[in-house]
């Protein structure tokens, strides 16, 4: 078994806010009714920011300890991992995942789960540090080096590995989004 990077960081992500509330409210056409899953969601930072948007909000992670900081009152969270997620199709009003995309196992499969779970007039994004970006590509290096696995793709590849849906991206500030409308 490998070494788990975001079990050991967990404590310290958790005390980190999420800055970018606003700019998800507007892509991700916050409020809504119903649920929103967040997938890589870790301990819940974005779903803190964004929980007056929606009804109900499911965290799911595939490390424990992320999890295990996570406001359990305030969401529900579920371990399993983003290629395989344990939920009906067409469940959830709107799926996000920030900057959790580079540490999935498998891109493709990840993304078609997402959209999977999305119901008909939802809206999916995927929110990524911007590789074409200077500082992003040394935090791409600095993740190498801690041997984390990660493998960070441009926006436009992000969108071609899903064949449905209404697709845009936008980027600014060394952010992409990639939003896909079912």
């Amino acid at each position: 078994m490998s070494f788990d990077h975001f079990s050991a960081i967990a404590p310290i992500y958790a005390r980190v806010t999420y800055s970018k509330k606003d700019a998800m409210r507007e892509i991700a056409s916050l409020p809504v009714q119903g649920r929103l899953l967040d997938v890589g969601g870790g301990t819940g930072r974005v779903a803190a920011a964004i929980r007056e948007y929606v009804d109900e909000i499911i965290i799911a992670d595939v490390s424990f300890g992320m999890l295990a900081h996570s406001p359990r009152t305030i969401f529900q969270p579920v371990c399993g991992a983003s290629e395989s997620l344990p939920f009906a199709d067409n469940f959830f009003e709107r799926v996000i995942m920030v900057d959790a995309l580079h540490h999935v196992i498998n891109h493709t499969d990840s993304m078609r789960e997402m959209y999977r779970v999305l119901k008909p007039g939802g809206v999916l994004v995927v929110e990524e540090p911007d590789i074409r970006t200077f500082g992003v590509k040394l935090i791409a290096i600095a993740e190498k080096l801690l041997l984390m696995r990660s493998h960070f793709l441009k926006p436009d590849a992000i969108m071609k590995l899903i064949d449905a849906g209404e697709k845009e991206t936008r980027s600014a500030d060394g952010t992409a989004w990639v939003i896909v409308k079912k």
